[in-house]
C-alpha cells in the first residue's frame, strides 16, 4: 500500500480526492494505477521529506484507492476508510513505513436529511460562482459532487482552516458530527470569500472616488474652522495645534518648521500613513518650553542652608557652589560656568545637584550617560527613521517644562564611541556656551535655546573624557569623607532615612555612636558613603524583625551586639605590620574608590643581574622601578655590583589588582636602598611621590585620599612631596592631627630621615 503524506488539505472517508500524478511518483516512488491502495497520513506542519520524523504525522489517517489515472497528470484517489496509525518509521530513503488499522466509525448519519442538506450547499457555492467567469466551470463540477466530502475536499485549497481545525474533521468518529463540522467549515469560508470579493470591488470604487474626498475634505476644512470659532471647547486635532503654533513662543525657525509640518498632515489626512508621525512631532514642538523664564532672585545664605542640611562636609565643594551663584546674580544670568564633580562613586557628586536646584527654586534634570554609545542618544534621530525620537538632552527639557532646568549630566566619564559616532562629540555642542544657544536637535530639526540650562556633569575619574569636552568644565573634586563625617552622615542622614524607609519611629531603634564607629571602620571600605548606606539599611532591616516579633521593645544595637545584626564582618581592611624588614617599604595609591596603602616588596637572589616585576603593573609604574634602580646605584656605588650578582625581584602585593602612575617612585627607590643596604624601614612610615634620575620628588596627586588611607590604616608617618605642601590645606583637620607630614624635596632628603647608609651593611640575599 502506497504511503501519501498531505499538508493543508482535507481528506474525509466518502470523498474523492485529487493529486498530481508526479508528486504520487514523488512520494511513493513508484508508477501509480487504477486499483491501487493509498494510504493519506497528515502532516503536523510543512516538512521537507529529509526533515521528517514521526512525530512529524498526526496519529489518525486514511486509507483509499486509486479510482482514475487520466493522461493530464491527475489521479482521484476514493477516500473509504479512516485509519489509525500504530506504527511509523522514516527510512534513510525518506520514505514512510507504518503499521495501520480500521479505525470504527459511528453511523449515525441521516441520509436523507444530509442529501438535503448537500443540494443547499453546492446552491449556495453556485449562487456565489455564477457572477464571474469561472462560474460554468464550477457548475460543471457540482455535478460530480456526491457528499458533502466531496465538497470540502475539492474547495479545501481555498479553505483559510488551519491544520489542527482540519484534522479535527477527520478524528471525529460521528458522522453525523463531522457532518455538521464540515458544513459549517465549507459555509464559513465561503462567506469569507465573499466578503474579499466584494472587498476588492469596494476598492475599485474607492479610487473613483478619491478626487471627490480631497474636494469635501477642503470643504470639511473650512466648515471646522467656523465650528471651531463658534466652540472653542471642541477644538479639533488639527486646530488645536495650529493654535499652538501660533502661542507657543517660538522662534522663526522652528514656527517656520512647525507651519510646513502642519500643512504636511492636512494633506495626509488623519488617516494617513504618516498621520501619526505628523502628529507625534508637532506635539513636542509645541509642547517645549520656549519662552524665557524670568530669573528668580538668589539668596547665598539660603543656598547655604540647603547645601548644609543636605550634605555634610564638602566644604570645597559648597564654596565654589555659593561663589557661582554669586557670579549668577551680579551677571543676571541663569547659567555660569559648566561645573564638573569628580571624585568616588557615592561621595554626593549626583546628590549635591539635586540640592543647587532646590537651592535656586528651579526644576532638577538628570541625564544619565552611562553606557550611551550613540551620537543620536544626545542629538536625537532624524525623522527619516522608524521609530525616530529626540536626544535625552531635548527630552529632559521637554519633560520638566522649563527653560531653565539645573540639567545633571551624570556618569559622563562612561561615555564611549562606536559606529553610530561619538557622544562626547555631541556634547562639545551642548557645553559651549558660545555655540548651545542655537542648538539643533537632528528629531526638532530647529534651533533650541540651551543658555540657560545650569549644566553640571559627574564623573569618577578625568581620565576617560575627552581633552576638548574636558575644556569645557570646570573641575571641582570631590574628596573621600573622614570617619567623622561619616560619622555625623549616618547619623543625620543615612539612619533617619532608613528609619524611615522601612518603618521604624524615630524613638524605636537607638544606634550607639561605638556601633557606628565600628560599622564605619570594619564594615565599609570606600571614600563615599553608599556602602554605609547599604549598611544602615541592614541594620534596620534586622531590627525590623526584632520588633515584629516582640512588640512594643526598643532595639539598641551597640558595639557588643553589632554583629547580630551585620552578620560576620565582611573586610578585611589592610593594616600596617608589627615587624620592619629590609625592603619593604610602604606606599600609598590613588583608586576610584579613595586611598589605599600600597607595599613594595624586594628581594634579591643569586644570579645573573635579571629585573623581574610581579603584581600587574602598567608601563609608567614599570619605569618607575627602573629608574629606582639607576638611582639606587649612583646613591650606592659600592653596592651597585649587587645587582650584577644577584636577581631582583620586586612585588606589590593584591597582584589580581593593576596598579599604575609615577607617584611610588619614592616608595620603589626607599625600598631598594633598604634593601641593598640591610636598615628595616618602620612600616608605619609611608610615601608618596614621583622621582626623578637627579633625585628629585616630583609632586603628584590625590594627597587627601591618600592621607586618608594613612590614617586608616594606622601609619604614623609620611613622606610627601615639597610642593604638594599647599594642598595639605585640602586635607581635613583630624587627618592632619594623626599624622606626621614630612614634605621632601630630594630622595637624599628622604633616606637620610630613614638613617639609611651605606655603613648599615647589605642584607644577606636569597
Amino acid at each position: 500500500m502506497s504511503v501519501m503524506p498531505v499538508y493543508h488539505m482535507v481528506v474525509l472517508p466518502g470523498a474523492h480526492v485529487y493529486l498530481r500524478t508526479s508528486d504520487v511518483e514523488t512520494m511513493t516512488q513508484k508508477h501509480p494505477a487504477a486499483g491501487d491502495r493509498m494510504t493519506f497520513v497528515l502532516m503536523k506542519e510543512e516538512t521537507p521529506r529529509e526533515k521528517m520524523t514521526p512525530d512529524s504525522f498526526y496519529p489518525i489517517g486514511a486509507s483509499g484507492r486509486v479510482t482514475e489515472v487520466n493522461a493530464a497528470g491527475y489521479l482521484a484517489v476514493f477516500v473509504e476508510n479512516r485509519v489509525n496509525i500504530d506504527e511509523i518509521a522514516v527510512l534513510p530513503s525518506h520514505t514512510l513505513s507504518l503499521s495501520v488499522s480500521r479505525r470504527p466509525e459511528t453511523e449515525d448519519l441521516r441520509k436523507e436529511e444530509a442529501a438535503e442538506r448537500l443540494e443547499q450547499v453546492k446552491k449556495r457555492i453556485i449562487d456565489f460562482a455564477e457572477p464571474y467567469q469561472w462560474g460554468q466551470m464550477v457548475r460543471v463540477q457540482a455535478q460530480r459532487w456526491d457528499t458533502l466530502w466531496d465538497v470540502a475536499c475539492a474547495i479545501s485549497p481555498w479553505i483559510s482552516a488551519g491544520t489542527e481545525e482540519r484534522y479535527a474533521l477527520l478524528e471525529q468518529d460521528s458522522q453525523q458530527a463531522r457532518f455538521d463540522m464540515t458544513e459549517k467549515l465549507v459555509l464559513e469560508n465561503l462567506e469569507l470569500m465573499r466578503i474579499h470579493t466584494e472587498a476588492e470591488s469596494a476598492q475599485e470604487e474607492d479610487y473613483q472616488k478619491l478626487y471627490r474626498e480631497s474636494a469635501i475634505k477642503k470643504q470639511m476644512e473650512y466648515l471646522q474652522k467656523e465650528l471651531d470659532g463658534m466652540h472653542p471647547e471642541e477644538v479639533s486635532d488639527v486646530r488645536r495645534l495650529e493654535l499652538l503654533l501660533d502661542e507657543a513662543g517660538m522662534n522663526e525657525a522652528a514656527r517656520r518648521e512647525g507651519r510646513r509640518v502642519l500643512t504636511r498632515l492636512k494633506n495626509e489626512g488623519g488617516q494617513g500613513p504618516e498621520a501619526g508621525i505628523l502628529t507625534d512631532y508637532l506635539e513636542l514642538l509645541t509642547s517645549l518650553p520656549w519662552k524665557k523664564e524670568a530669573p528668580k532672585p538668589i539668596s547665598l545664605q539660603e543656598a547655604r542652608d540647603v547645601l548644609d542640611r543636605d550634605h555634610s562636609g564638602l566644604e570645597k565643594v559648597k564654596k565654589r557652589i555659593v561663589q557661582q551663584l554669586a557670579v549668577m546674580t551680579l551677571r543676571g544670568a541663569q547659567s555660569g560656568s559648566i561645573l564638573c564633580f569628580v571624585g568616588a562613586p557615592g561621595t554626593g557628586k549626583t546628590s549635591i545637584g539635586q540640592s543647587i536646584a532646590r537651592a535656586l527654586g528651579r526644576e532638577y534634570v538628570r541625564v544619565s550617560l552611562g553606557g550611551v554609545r550613540d551620537e543620536a542618544d544626545i542629538r536625537g534621530h532624524r525623522r527619516t527613521y522608524i521609530g525616530s525620537m529626540p536626544g535625552r538632552i531635548l527630552d529632559g527639557i521637554h519633560k520638566c517644562g522649563v527653560s531653565n532646568p539645573v540639567m545633571v549630566l551624570d556618569e559622563i566619564d562612561k561615555l564611549s564611541a562606536s559606529y553610530a559616532g561619538d557622544p562626547a562629540s555631541a556634547l562639545l555642542e551642548v557645553l559651549d556656551p558660545e555655540q548651545n544657544a542655537a542648538f539643533t536637535d537632528h528629531y526638532l530639526n530647529v534651533p533650541f535655546d540651551l543658555s540657560d540650562v545650569l549644566f553640571i556633569c559627574t564623573a569618577n575619574t578625568l581620565d576617560t573624557i575627552p581633552e576638548p569636552l574636558l575644556n569645557r568644565m570646570e573641575v571641582i573634586p570631590f574628596e573621600g569623607y573622614t570617619p567623622l563625617e561619616k560619622m555625623r552622615i549616618a547619623r543625620e542622614h543615612l539612619l533617619p532615612r532608613a528609619m524611615e524607609a522601612v518603618g521604624i519611629a524615630e524613638d524605636a531603634l537607638q544606634v550607639t555612636d561605638g556601633a557606628l564607629e565600628k560599622v564605619i571602620s570594619g564594615y565599609t571600605r570606600e571614600a563615599g558613603v553608599r556602602g554605609l548606606k547599604k549598611r544602615m539599611d541592614q541594620i534596620c532591616r534586622t531590627a525590623a524583625v526584632e520588633m515584629v516579633e516582640h512588640p512594643g521593645e526598643k532595639v539598641e544595637v551597640t558595639e557588643e551586639n553589632l554583629q547580630t545584626f551585620m552578620d560576620r564582618q565582611p573586610l578585611h581592611r589592610r593594616s600596617v605590620p608589627e615587624e620592619s624588614r629590609p625592603g619593604i617599604v610602604t606606599g600609598l595609591a590613588w583608586t576610584s574608590v579613595g586611598g589605599e596603602i600600597l607595599y613594595i616588596q624586594s628581594l634579591l637572589t643569586r644570579g645573573s643581574g635579571k629585573m623581574t616585576i610581579t603584581g600587574q603593573l602598567g608601563d609608567v609604574m614599570k619605569e618607575s622601578a627602573q629608574i629606582a634602580v639607576s638611582l639606587v646605584k649612583s646613591l650606592f656605588p659600592d653596592r651597585a655590583e649587587v645587582f650584577q650578582d644577584h636577581d631582583l625581584h620586586i612585588h606589590v602585593p593584591d597582584g589580581a589588582t593593576p596598579k599604575d602612575g609615577p607617584s611610588a617612585g619614592i616608595t620603589l627607590t626607599c625600598a631598594l636602598a633598604s634593601l641593598v643596604t640591610g636598615t628595616p624601614v618602620r612600616p608605619d612610615i609611608a610615601m608618596t611621590g614621583e622621582v626623578s634620575l637627579q633625585g628629585d620628588v616630583n609632586p603628584i596627586g590625590g594627597l587627601p585620599e591618600k592621607l586618608m588611607a594613612a590614617q586608616r590604616s594606622g601609619v604614623k608617618t609620611v613622606f610627601i612631596p615639597k610642593e604638594n605642601e599647599e594642598d595639605l590645606q585640602d586635607v581635613p583637620e583630624e587627618i592632619r592631627r594623626e599624622l606626621t607630614i614630612l614634605p621632601a624635596g630630594s630622595v637624599e632628603e628622604v633616606l637620610r630621615t630613614l638613617d639609611i647608609r651605606p655603613e648599615n651593611g647589605m642584607a644577606k640575599a636569597g
